[in-house]
Protein backbone atom coordinates (compact mmCIF):
# COMPACT_ATOMS: atom_id res chain seq x y z
CA UNK A 1 0.00 0.00 0.00
CA UNK A 2 2.65 2.48 -1.06
CA UNK A 3 0.03 4.86 -2.43
CA UNK A 4 -2.42 4.83 0.44
CA UNK A 5 -5.58 6.83 -0.30
CA UNK A 6 -6.64 9.37 2.30
CA UNK A 7 -9.99 7.60 2.67
CA UNK A 8 -12.18 4.77 1.42
CA UNK A 9 -15.84 5.30 2.29
CA UNK A 10 -19.23 4.87 0.66
CA UNK A 11 -20.17 8.43 -0.37
CA UNK A 12 -18.76 11.82 0.65
CA UNK A 13 -22.14 13.40 -0.18
CA UNK A 14 -23.53 11.85 3.03
CA UNK A 15 -21.38 14.16 5.15
CA UNK A 16 -23.99 16.80 6.15
CA UNK A 17 -26.22 14.28 7.94
CA UNK A 18 -23.20 12.73 9.60
CA UNK A 19 -22.09 16.12 10.85
CA UNK A 20 -25.48 16.65 12.49
CA UNK A 21 -25.01 13.36 14.35
CA UNK A 22 -21.50 14.34 15.47
CA UNK A 23 -22.67 17.76 16.65
CA UNK A 24 -25.45 16.19 18.73
CA UNK A 25 -23.09 13.70 20.33
CA UNK A 26 -20.44 16.34 21.05
CA UNK A 27 -22.86 18.66 22.86
CA UNK A 28 -23.82 15.76 25.16
CA UNK A 29 -20.26 14.66 26.00
CA UNK A 30 -19.15 17.11 28.73
CA UNK A 31 -16.40 14.87 30.11
CA UNK A 32 -14.71 14.40 26.74
CA UNK A 33 -14.98 18.15 26.13
CA UNK A 34 -13.05 18.81 29.35
CA UNK A 35 -10.37 16.33 28.30
CA UNK A 36 -10.25 18.03 24.90
CA UNK A 37 -9.40 21.37 26.51
CA UNK A 38 -6.39 19.81 28.22
CA UNK A 39 -5.22 17.94 25.13
CA UNK A 40 -5.58 21.02 22.94
CA UNK A 41 -3.50 23.08 25.38
CA UNK A 42 -0.73 20.53 25.95
CA UNK A 43 -0.60 18.66 22.58
CA UNK A 44 0.63 15.34 24.08
CA UNK A 45 0.20 13.56 20.73
CA UNK A 46 2.22 16.05 18.69
CA UNK A 47 4.14 14.13 16.04
CA UNK A 48 2.41 10.83 16.89
CA UNK A 49 0.17 8.64 14.74
CA UNK A 50 -2.85 6.87 16.23
CA UNK A 51 -4.71 4.02 14.51
CA UNK A 52 -8.27 3.55 15.78
CA UNK A 53 -10.52 0.52 15.20
CA UNK A 54 -13.81 1.24 16.97
CA UNK A 55 -17.45 1.26 15.82
CA UNK A 56 -17.64 4.20 13.41
CA UNK A 57 -20.55 6.27 14.60
CA UNK A 58 -20.98 9.75 16.09
CA UNK A 59 -19.47 9.17 19.54
CA UNK A 60 -16.38 7.54 18.06
CA UNK A 61 -16.09 10.47 15.67
CA UNK A 62 -15.91 12.80 18.67
CA UNK A 63 -13.07 10.73 20.16
CA UNK A 64 -11.13 10.79 16.88
CA UNK A 65 -11.53 14.55 16.56
CA UNK A 66 -10.44 15.11 20.18
CA UNK A 67 -7.32 13.00 19.62
CA UNK A 68 -6.53 15.16 16.62
CA UNK A 69 -6.97 18.29 18.73
CA UNK A 70 -4.28 16.78 20.97
CA UNK A 71 -1.86 16.81 18.05
CA UNK A 72 -2.32 13.28 16.69
CA UNK A 73 -2.44 12.17 13.08
CA UNK A 74 -5.43 9.80 13.24
CA UNK A 75 -6.53 6.98 10.95
CA UNK A 76 -9.91 5.40 11.70
CA UNK A 77 -11.71 2.21 10.72
CA UNK A 78 -14.59 0.18 12.13
CA UNK A 79 -14.49 -2.93 14.29
CA UNK A 80 -17.70 -4.41 12.88
CA UNK A 81 -18.87 -3.98 9.27
CA UNK A 82 -22.52 -3.60 10.26
CA UNK A 83 -21.95 -0.88 12.87
CA UNK A 84 -20.32 1.61 10.49
CA UNK A 85 -22.48 4.65 9.78
CA UNK A 86 -21.53 5.84 6.32
CA UNK A 87 -22.72 9.40 6.88
CA UNK A 88 -20.50 9.78 9.96
CA UNK A 89 -17.53 8.37 8.04
CA UNK A 90 -18.17 10.91 5.29
CA UNK A 91 -18.38 13.79 7.77
CA UNK A 92 -15.00 12.85 9.22
CA UNK A 93 -13.44 12.69 5.76
CA UNK A 94 -14.85 16.13 5.01
CA UNK A 95 -13.08 17.33 8.17
CA UNK A 96 -9.75 15.94 6.94
CA UNK A 97 -9.64 12.61 8.77
CA UNK A 98 -8.17 9.42 7.33
CA UNK A 99 -11.17 7.02 7.31
CA UNK A 100 -11.42 3.49 5.89
CA UNK A 101 -14.79 1.82 6.39
CA UNK A 102 -18.05 1.04 4.58
CA UNK A 103 -21.24 -0.31 6.13
CA UNK A 104 -21.80 -3.94 5.22
CA UNK A 105 -18.27 -4.50 3.92
CA UNK A 106 -17.47 -8.10 3.01
CA UNK A 107 -14.73 -9.86 5.02
CA UNK A 108 -12.03 -9.12 2.44
CA UNK A 109 -12.86 -5.41 2.31
CA UNK A 110 -13.16 -5.23 6.08
CA UNK A 111 -9.67 -6.69 6.51
CA UNK A 112 -8.27 -4.36 3.86
CA UNK A 113 -9.63 -1.38 5.77
CA UNK A 114 -7.94 -2.60 8.95
CA UNK A 115 -4.68 -2.89 7.04
CA UNK A 116 -5.09 0.57 5.54
CA UNK A 117 -5.59 2.02 9.01
CA UNK A 118 -2.26 0.53 10.09
CA UNK A 119 -0.41 1.32 6.89
CA UNK A 120 0.83 4.74 8.00
CA UNK A 121 2.71 3.17 10.91
CA UNK A 122 0.99 4.00 14.21
CA UNK A 123 2.71 4.93 17.44
CA UNK A 124 -0.47 4.16 19.43
CA UNK A 125 -3.38 1.85 18.67
CA UNK A 126 -6.91 2.13 20.06
CA UNK A 127 -8.63 -1.21 19.54
CA UNK A 128 -12.15 -2.57 20.10
CA UNK A 129 -12.17 -6.35 20.09
CA UNK A 130 -8.55 -6.86 19.09
CA UNK A 131 -8.75 -6.79 15.29
CA UNK A 132 -5.75 -4.48 14.95
CA UNK A 133 -3.93 -6.51 17.61
CA UNK A 134 -4.53 -9.64 15.55
CA UNK A 135 -2.79 -8.08 12.56
CA UNK A 136 0.02 -6.59 14.66
CA UNK A 137 0.75 -10.02 16.13
CA UNK A 138 0.78 -11.72 12.72
CA UNK A 139 1.05 -10.21 9.25
CA UNK A 140 1.88 -6.68 10.42
CA UNK A 141 4.39 -7.44 13.17
CA UNK A 142 6.96 -5.28 11.34
CA UNK A 143 5.07 -2.22 12.62
CA UNK A 144 5.46 -3.14 16.29
CA UNK A 145 9.02 -1.81 16.94
CA UNK A 146 7.81 1.75 16.31
CA UNK A 147 4.82 1.44 18.64
CA UNK A 148 4.54 2.92 22.12
CA UNK A 149 1.51 0.82 23.06
CA UNK A 150 -2.23 0.35 22.76
CA UNK A 151 -5.58 0.73 24.51
CA UNK A 152 -8.29 -1.95 24.37
CA UNK A 153 -11.99 -1.17 24.73
CA UNK A 154 -13.69 -4.53 25.18
CA UNK A 155 -13.88 -7.53 27.50
CA UNK A 156 -13.21 -9.84 24.54
CA UNK A 157 -10.17 -7.88 23.42
CA UNK A 158 -8.64 -7.67 26.90
CA UNK A 159 -9.19 -11.39 27.42
CA UNK A 160 -7.33 -12.25 24.22
CA UNK A 161 -4.47 -9.87 24.97
CA UNK A 162 -4.05 -11.40 28.42
CA UNK A 163 -3.78 -14.82 26.77
CA UNK A 164 -0.98 -13.44 24.57
CA UNK A 165 0.72 -12.08 27.69
CA UNK A 166 0.45 -15.41 29.50
CA UNK A 167 2.00 -17.12 26.48
CA UNK A 168 4.83 -14.58 26.40
CA UNK A 169 3.75 -13.31 22.97
CA UNK A 170 2.32 -9.87 23.76
CA UNK A 171 4.23 -7.49 21.51
CA UNK A 172 3.60 -4.11 23.20
CA UNK A 173 2.14 -2.62 26.40
CA UNK A 174 -1.64 -2.33 26.59
CA UNK A 175 -3.96 -0.32 28.83
CA UNK A 176 -7.08 -2.41 29.58
CA UNK A 177 -9.55 0.45 29.30
CA UNK A 178 -12.42 -2.06 29.48
CA UNK A 179 -11.50 -2.92 33.06
CA UNK A 180 -11.60 0.65 34.36
CA UNK A 181 -14.38 1.22 36.88
CA UNK A 182 -15.90 3.98 34.75
CA UNK A 183 -16.01 1.53 31.83
CA UNK A 184 -17.21 -1.84 33.09
CA UNK A 185 -19.53 -0.45 35.77
CA UNK A 186 -21.30 1.97 33.45
CA UNK A 187 -20.59 1.23 29.78
CA UNK A 188 -20.84 -2.55 30.09
CA UNK A 189 -23.77 -2.63 32.48
CA UNK A 190 -25.93 0.45 31.86
CA UNK A 191 -24.80 1.18 28.30
CA UNK A 192 -25.24 -2.38 27.05
CA UNK A 193 -28.43 -2.85 29.04
CA UNK A 194 -30.14 0.17 27.51
CA UNK A 195 -28.76 0.02 23.98
CA UNK A 196 -29.51 -3.69 23.49
CA UNK A 197 -33.15 -3.24 24.35
CA UNK A 198 -33.44 0.01 22.41
CA UNK A 199 -32.20 -1.88 19.34
CA UNK A 200 -34.41 -4.95 19.92
CA UNK A 201 -37.53 -2.84 20.40
CA UNK A 202 -36.81 -0.61 17.40
CA UNK A 203 -36.03 -3.60 15.17
CA UNK A 204 -39.01 -5.76 16.16
CA UNK A 205 -41.59 -3.16 17.25
CA UNK A 206 -42.70 -5.68 19.89
CA UNK A 207 -43.45 -5.24 23.57
CA UNK A 208 -40.99 -6.52 26.20
CA UNK A 209 -43.41 -6.76 29.11
CA UNK A 210 -44.75 -10.25 29.69
CA UNK A 211 -42.15 -11.99 27.56
CA UNK A 212 -39.77 -14.70 28.72
CA UNK A 213 -36.28 -13.38 28.11
CA UNK A 214 -33.22 -15.65 28.21
CA UNK A 215 -29.91 -13.89 28.89
CA UNK A 216 -26.83 -16.02 28.22
CA UNK A 217 -23.99 -14.78 30.41
CA UNK A 218 -24.17 -12.79 33.63
CA UNK A 219 -21.04 -10.67 33.40
CA UNK A 220 -21.34 -6.89 33.56
CA UNK A 221 -23.03 -6.73 30.14
CA UNK A 222 -25.38 -9.60 30.94
CA UNK A 223 -26.32 -7.97 34.24
CA UNK A 224 -27.33 -4.84 32.35
CA UNK A 225 -29.38 -6.71 29.76
CA UNK A 226 -31.19 -8.71 32.46
CA UNK A 227 -31.79 -5.62 34.62
CA UNK A 228 -33.43 -3.64 31.82
CA UNK A 229 -35.54 -6.60 30.69
CA UNK A 230 -36.77 -7.11 34.24
CA UNK A 231 -37.48 -3.38 34.58
CA UNK A 232 -39.68 -3.45 31.49
CA UNK A 233 -41.76 -6.33 32.81
CA UNK A 234 -40.11 -9.38 31.28
CA UNK A 235 -39.58 -12.65 33.11
CA UNK A 236 -35.85 -13.32 32.95
CA UNK A 237 -33.90 -16.56 32.78
CA UNK A 238 -30.10 -16.46 33.08
CA UNK A 239 -27.78 -19.17 31.75
CA UNK A 240 -24.20 -19.30 33.05
CA UNK A 241 -21.08 -21.47 33.35
CA UNK A 242 -19.74 -19.67 36.43
CA UNK A 243 -21.35 -20.98 39.66
CA UNK A 244 -20.77 -17.74 41.57
CA UNK A 245 -22.31 -15.57 38.84
CA UNK A 246 -25.21 -18.00 38.66
CA UNK A 247 -25.75 -17.61 42.40
CA UNK A 248 -25.62 -13.84 41.99
CA UNK A 249 -28.33 -14.06 39.33
CA UNK A 250 -30.51 -16.07 41.72
CA UNK A 251 -30.01 -13.45 44.43
CA UNK A 252 -31.05 -10.77 41.91
CA UNK A 253 -34.35 -12.60 41.44
CA UNK A 254 -33.74 -14.34 38.12
CA UNK A 255 -34.32 -17.97 37.23
CA UNK A 256 -31.12 -19.87 36.47
CA UNK A 257 -30.94 -22.93 34.26
CA UNK A 258 -29.03 -24.43 31.34
CA UNK A 259 -29.60 -23.30 27.77
CA UNK A 260 -31.02 -26.77 27.07
CA UNK A 261 -33.69 -26.13 29.70
CA UNK A 262 -34.30 -22.53 28.64
CA UNK A 263 -34.55 -23.19 24.88
CA UNK A 264 -38.25 -24.21 24.80
CA UNK A 265 -39.24 -21.43 27.23
CA UNK A 266 -37.74 -18.26 25.77
CA UNK A 267 -39.47 -15.67 23.63
CA UNK A 268 -36.29 -13.57 23.27
CA UNK A 269 -32.71 -14.86 23.59
CA UNK A 270 -29.79 -12.47 24.10
CA UNK A 271 -26.27 -13.93 24.09
CA UNK A 272 -23.59 -11.91 25.83
CA UNK A 273 -20.89 -14.41 26.81
CA UNK A 274 -17.89 -13.71 24.58
CA UNK A 275 -17.81 -17.43 23.69
CA UNK A 276 -18.82 -19.42 20.61
CA UNK A 277 -21.70 -21.87 20.09
CA UNK A 278 -23.88 -20.66 22.95
CA UNK A 279 -27.02 -21.43 20.91
CA UNK A 280 -26.70 -24.40 18.56
CA UNK A 281 -28.71 -27.07 16.73
CA UNK A 282 -30.03 -28.79 19.86
CA UNK A 283 -31.43 -25.48 21.09
CA UNK A 284 -32.96 -24.39 17.77
CA UNK A 285 -34.86 -27.69 17.63
CA UNK A 286 -36.57 -26.89 20.95
CA UNK A 287 -37.44 -23.22 20.40
CA UNK A 288 -40.92 -21.81 20.05
CA UNK A 289 -42.30 -20.64 16.73
CA UNK A 290 -41.31 -16.98 16.44
CA UNK A 291 -38.50 -17.13 19.01
CA UNK A 292 -36.18 -14.15 18.60
CA UNK A 293 -32.41 -14.60 18.92
CA UNK A 294 -29.86 -11.84 19.03
CA UNK A 295 -26.28 -11.34 20.12
CA UNK A 296 -24.69 -8.64 22.27
CA UNK A 297 -21.21 -10.20 22.41
CA UNK A 298 -18.45 -8.70 20.30
CA UNK A 299 -18.13 -11.42 17.65
CA UNK A 300 -20.90 -13.10 15.66
CA UNK A 301 -20.10 -16.61 16.88
CA UNK A 302 -22.41 -16.99 19.88
CA UNK A 303 -25.43 -18.03 17.81
CA UNK A 304 -24.37 -20.77 15.37
CA UNK A 305 -26.03 -19.55 12.18
CA UNK A 306 -24.34 -22.21 10.04
CA UNK A 307 -26.14 -24.91 11.99
CA UNK A 308 -29.39 -22.93 11.89
CA UNK A 309 -29.13 -22.60 8.10
CA UNK A 310 -28.57 -26.35 7.81
CA UNK A 311 -31.79 -26.99 9.77
CA UNK A 312 -33.86 -24.47 7.84
CA UNK A 313 -35.89 -25.25 4.73
CA UNK A 314 -36.11 -21.56 3.90
CA UNK A 315 -34.55 -18.25 4.94
CA UNK A 316 -36.47 -15.04 4.34
CA UNK A 317 -36.37 -11.39 5.35
CA UNK A 318 -39.20 -10.72 7.79
CA UNK A 319 -38.38 -7.07 8.43
CA UNK A 320 -35.28 -4.90 8.14
CA UNK A 321 -32.53 -6.57 10.21
CA UNK A 322 -34.71 -9.63 10.94
CA UNK A 323 -34.07 -12.90 9.10
CA UNK A 324 -36.55 -15.74 9.51
CA UNK A 325 -35.27 -19.32 9.35
CA UNK A 326 -38.18 -21.69 8.61
CA UNK A 327 -37.86 -25.17 10.12
CA UNK A 328 -39.24 -28.32 8.52
CA UNK A 329 -42.06 -28.41 11.08
CA UNK A 330 -43.18 -24.89 10.13
CA UNK A 331 -41.62 -23.04 13.07
CA UNK A 332 -39.69 -19.85 12.30
CA UNK A 333 -36.62 -18.76 14.28
CA UNK A 334 -35.96 -15.02 14.02
CA UNK A 335 -32.38 -13.73 13.97
CA UNK A 336 -31.67 -10.05 14.48
CA UNK A 337 -28.78 -8.23 12.76
CA UNK A 338 -27.26 -11.41 11.31
CA UNK A 339 -26.16 -12.45 14.79
CA UNK A 340 -23.81 -9.48 15.08
CA UNK A 341 -23.77 -6.92 17.89
CA UNK A 342 -27.45 -6.07 17.93
CA UNK A 343 -27.11 -2.71 19.68
CA UNK A 344 -24.78 -1.41 16.96
CA UNK A 345 -25.81 -3.41 13.90
CA UNK A 346 -29.48 -2.56 14.55
CA UNK A 347 -29.08 0.66 16.51
CA UNK A 348 -26.85 3.58 17.45
CA UNK A 349 -24.94 1.76 20.15
CA UNK A 350 -24.57 2.96 23.71
CA UNK A 351 -26.14 6.23 24.85
CA UNK A 352 -23.99 9.31 24.25
CA UNK A 353 -23.42 10.03 27.95
CA UNK A 354 -22.14 6.50 28.53
CA UNK A 355 -19.61 6.70 25.70
CA UNK A 356 -18.61 10.13 26.97
CA UNK A 357 -17.12 8.36 29.98
CA UNK A 358 -15.60 5.48 28.00
CA UNK A 359 -13.98 7.69 25.38
CA UNK A 360 -12.71 10.11 28.01
CA UNK A 361 -10.94 7.07 29.48
CA UNK A 362 -9.59 6.18 26.04
CA UNK A 363 -8.25 9.68 25.40
CA UNK A 364 -6.55 9.85 28.80
CA UNK A 365 -5.17 6.33 28.50
CA UNK A 366 -3.74 7.14 25.06
CA UNK A 367 -2.09 10.20 26.61
CA UNK A 368 -0.63 7.95 29.32
CA UNK A 369 0.80 5.66 26.61
CA UNK A 370 2.24 8.68 24.78
CA UNK A 371 3.97 9.84 27.97
CA UNK A 372 5.10 6.50 29.42
CA UNK A 373 4.99 3.93 26.61
CA UNK A 374 8.76 3.90 26.08
CA UNK A 375 9.33 2.72 29.65
CA UNK A 376 6.45 0.25 29.96
CA UNK A 377 7.00 -3.50 29.75
CA UNK A 378 4.95 -5.67 27.39
CA UNK A 379 2.13 -6.17 29.84
CA UNK A 380 -1.64 -5.65 30.03
CA UNK A 381 -2.02 -2.82 32.54
CA UNK A 382 -5.03 -1.71 34.51
CA UNK A 383 -6.20 1.79 33.73
CA UNK A 384 -4.39 4.05 36.21
CA UNK A 385 -6.70 4.83 39.13
CA UNK A 386 -6.07 8.55 38.76
CA UNK A 387 -7.53 8.44 35.23
CA UNK A 388 -10.62 6.60 36.46
CA UNK A 389 -11.10 9.09 39.29
CA UNK A 390 -10.77 12.11 37.00
CA UNK A 391 -13.49 10.83 34.68
CA UNK A 392 -15.79 10.35 37.67
CA UNK A 393 -14.94 13.81 39.00
CA UNK A 394 -15.58 15.47 35.63
CA UNK A 395 -18.95 13.72 35.32
CA UNK A 396 -20.00 14.77 38.83
CA UNK A 397 -19.01 18.34 38.01
CA UNK A 398 -21.02 18.25 34.78
CA UNK A 399 -24.07 17.05 36.71
CA UNK A 400 -23.63 19.65 39.45
CA UNK A 401 -23.00 17.02 42.13
CA UNK A 402 -20.53 17.15 45.01
CA UNK A 403 -19.12 14.40 47.21
CA UNK A 404 -17.44 14.32 50.59
CA UNK A 405 -13.67 14.26 51.04
CA UNK A 406 -11.67 12.62 53.82
CA UNK A 407 -10.35 14.91 56.52
CA UNK A 408 -6.63 14.47 57.33
CA UNK A 409 -7.66 12.57 60.45
CA UNK A 410 -9.94 10.26 58.46
CA UNK A 411 -7.24 9.68 55.86
CA UNK A 412 -4.77 8.75 58.60
CA UNK A 413 -7.31 6.44 60.23
CA UNK A 414 -8.15 4.57 57.04
CA UNK A 415 -4.53 4.13 56.01
CA UNK A 416 -3.03 3.35 59.41
CA UNK A 417 -2.52 0.10 61.28
CA UNK A 418 -2.98 1.94 64.55
CA UNK A 419 -6.72 2.60 64.79
CA UNK A 420 -6.59 4.79 67.90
Amino acid sequence: MSELPLYEIKDIALAPNGQHKIDWAYRNMPVLREIEKELKATKPFEGLKISVSVHVEAKTACLALVLREGGADVALTGCNPLSTQDDVAAALVERGMKVYCIHGADPETYRRHLEMTLAFGPDIVIDDGGDLAMLLHSTHSHLVPKMLGACEETTTGVHRLKILEEEGRLAYPVIAVNDARCKHLFDNRFGTGQSVWTAIMATTNLVVAGKQVVVAGFGMCGKGVALRAKGMGARVIVTEIDPVKACEAIMEGYEVMTMDEAAPLGDVFVTVTGCKDVITTKHFKKMKDGAICCNAGHFDVEINLVQLAELATEKKVLRQNIDGYVMDDGRTICILAEGRLVNLASGDGHPVEIMDMSFALQAQSARYIAQHGKTLARHVYDTPEAIDDRVGEFLLKAKGCSIDKLTPEQDHYIHSWNLE
